[in-house]
C-alpha cells in the first residue's frame, strides 16, 4: 500500500495518475453537449449504493471507469453556455493548474512551519484585495471556505466590537434580499430571534436608507445596540448593489459597524468598466469576497477583509503546540491567529495563479462581459410579451418569469414556471435557478460565462416557454 504514499520513489506514478484523471476531464469538457443528462436520483442512487467500499478495485483505469459512470457522466458542467442558475462560474485554466499544485503538496495555511511561501502569498493577495477596495493602510483579512463564513467571522468581530455582554440588545441590520447567513451568523453568534433588522428594498431591490435610519433610531430610543449594517453589493437573487455611501453616512452617525457583502459583487474591483459601482465600499468595516464566484476561481476561494488589523484579535486563540503567544514577540507570521480555522488549504495559491498569468485586467474583462450580457438580456426579456422581468441588473443576474397570454390565475401562472424549470432540469439542455418575488414564482439566470450569448439565452426563452405552454395545455387536457 505504500506504491499509494506520494512522494519521491512514486513520482512517476502520480504522473501517470493524475495524467489519466485530466485526460478523462478534459474529454468530457470537449464533448458535453448539454450542461446536464437529465439523470434523476432514482436512476443514479442504485449505482452508486451498489458499490461496496469494502472492496476496492485496485487500479486507477478501473476507478476511473467506475467514475465515469456514478459521476463524470452526469455532473452538472458549469462551463456549458446553457448552464444559467446559481452563482457557479466556469474556472479559468491557471487556477485549475494551482489546484493540482496545492493538492499535491497540501500546504496547512495555519502556521508558518506548515507553509512558509504560502503564509506569504495569501497575505499579499489580502493586501491586493484591500488596496483595490481601498480599506487603508491598516487593512488585512484571512482566506475562508465561503462567503457564509466571511460573514459569520465579520459579524463576530463587530459583535465584539459592540462592547456589551448584553447579547440581547444587540441589533443586525439588513435588507429583506440581504444572503441568508446574516440571519444564520446572528444565531450562530448568540444573538436573540429578533436581532436581525430586516429593511424594505425599493423598485431596484436595494436596500432604503430612507427605512435603515428609521430602523437605527428606533433601536438606539429603545435602549438597544446597533451593533452592525450588512450592505449587500451583489444580492443573490437580483444582483442588487446597497447605496453603499450612504449607508456608510448612517453607520457613523449612530456608531454601528459597516459590514459589505460583496461575496457576489467583488468582480468588479477588477471591472474595467463598472468598478464605480463600488463607490463607497472603500467605508466598511468589514468586507466579504468569493474570488469563486466572480474571479473565476473553482471552490473555495474567499476572503474576509477588515479596515483595521487589530480587531482580528477577537479570533485569535494561542495553543502551546501550535502558535504559542511568543511567536507574536518573534515576528513568525501565523495564519492561524486570523481566522476561524485551522488547518486550511492553500486556496489562496488559485488567485496567484491566475493574477501571475492573466493579470487582473483580464479577471475584470471576463466580468466586464457577463454584466454585458445581462444587460442585453434583460432587453430581450423587456421586450419580449411572453415574459415579466423584475429589475434592470447591476450585475449579472436576471429575474422573470413566463406569462402565458391566455392566463390570468397567478397561480396557474406559479405552476406553469415551477413545471418549465423542472421540465428543462430534466432535459439537460438548460439549468435555470428559481425564486420567489412577492410570493409568486419567478425564474432566474445567472449569468457568469463569458461563453454564453443572447443567441442562447433567445433559446433557453424559447425552451421555457415552450415548457410552460405544454403545462398548461395538459393541464386544460386534465380539467376536461
Amino acid at each position: 500500500m505504500r506504491s499509494h504514499l506520494l512522494n519521491d520513489t512514486t513520482a512517476e506514478h502520480y504522473r501517470r495518475s493524475v495524467t489519466e484523471g485530466v485526460e478523462r476531464v478534459a474529454a468530457k469538457l470537449a464533448t458535453a453537449a448539454r450542461p446536464f443528462t437529465g439523470v434523476t436520483v432514482d436512476e443514479l442512487a442504485p449505482r452508486i449504493d451498489a458499490i461496496d467500499l469494502d472492496r476496492p478495485l485496485h487500479d486507477t483505469t478501473a476507478v476511473l471507469d467506475e467514475l465515469e459512470d456514478v459521476y463524470l457522466r452526469d455532473a452538472i458542467y458549469f462551463h456549458h453556455p446553457r448552464y444559467l442558475a446559481h452563482l457557479n462560474c466556469p474556472v479559468v485554466i491557471p487556477a485549475v493548474l494551482g489546484e493540482a499544485v496545492l493538492s499535491a503538496v497540501n500546504s496547512s495555511l495555519d502556521t508558518w512551519d506548515q507553509s512558509a511561501g504560502g503564509t506569504l502569498i495569501e497575505r499579499k493577495l489580502i493586501d491586493w484585495t484591500n488596496a483595490r477596495i481601498g480599506l487603508g493602510p491598516a487593512a488585512d483579512g484571512v482566506f475562508t471556505s465561503g462567503g457564509s463564513q466571511s460573514n459569520l467571522q465579520a459579524l463576530l468581530l463587530a459583535r465584539e466590537e459592540a462592547k456589551t455582554d448584553d447579547l440581547a440588545r444587540l441589533r443586525v441590520f439588513a435588507s429583506e434580499v440581504s444572503h441568508f447567513s446574516v440571519k444564520k451568523s446572528a444565531k450562530l453568534l448568540g444573538l436573540g430571534p429578533d436581532a436581525v433588522v430586516s429593511v424594505p428594498v425599493d423598485h431596484d431591490k436595494r436596500l432604503q436608507t430612507v427605512a435603515l435610519a428609521r430602523e437605527l433610531e428606533r433601536c438606539t430610543a429603545a435602549g438597544l445596540v446597533p451593533m452592525a449594517v450588512v450592505a449587500t453589493a451583489g444580492t443573490t437573487d437580483f444582483g442588487s448593489i446597497d447605496p453603499l455611501p450612504e449607508i456608510a453616512e448612517l453607520c457613523e452617525r449612530y456608531g454601528a459597524w459597516m459590514h459589505v457583502d460583496a461575496a457576489y459583487g467583488c468582480g468588479l474591483l477588477a471591472s474595467l468598466k463598472y468598478r464605480d459601482r463600488l463607490d463607497g465600499i472603500e467605508r466598511a468595516d468589514s468586507v466579504t469576497v468569493d474570488y469563486h464566484k466572480s474571479f473565476f476561481q473553482p471552490v473555495s476561494s474567499s476572503a474576509v477583509l477588515v479596515r483595521d488589523t487589530a480587531t482580528l484579535r477577537h479570533a485569535t486563540y494561542h495553543a502551546e503546540y501550535l502558535n504559542p503567544r511568543r511567536m507574536v514577540t518573534e515576528r513568525i507570521p501565523n495564519q492561524v491567529d486570523k481566522s476561524l480555522q485551522t488547518t486550511r488549504r492553500f486556496d489562496a495559491l488559485k488567485l496567484w495563479m491566475t493574477l501571475r498569468v492573466m493579470g487582473a485586467d483580464g479577471i475584470g474583462r471576463l466580468f466586464d462581459e457577463v454584466c454585458d450580457l445581462a444587460a442585453e438580456g434583460w432587453k430581450l426579456l423587456a421586450a419580449d410579451p411572453r415574459f415579466d422581468v423584475v429589475v434592470a441588473p447591476n450585475l449579472s443576474t436576471l429575474v422573470f418569469r413566463c406569462i402565458p397570454a391566455a392566463v390570468t390565475d397567478p397561480a396557474e401562472i406559479d405552476r406553469a414556471n415551477l413545471y418549465a424549470r423542472k421540465a428543462l432540469f430534466a432535459s439537460g439542455d438548460a439549468v435555470v435557478a428559481g425564486t420567489k418575488v412577492a410570493g409568486r414564482h419567478y425564474l432566474k439566470f445567472t449569468l457568469l460565462n463569458p461563453e454564453t450569448t443572447t443567441a442562447d439565452i433567445s433559446a433557453v426563452l424559447d425552451l421555457i416557454a415552450g415548457h410552460a405552454e405544454q403545462y398548461l395545455g395538459e393541464s386544460l387536457d386534465r380539467a376536461c
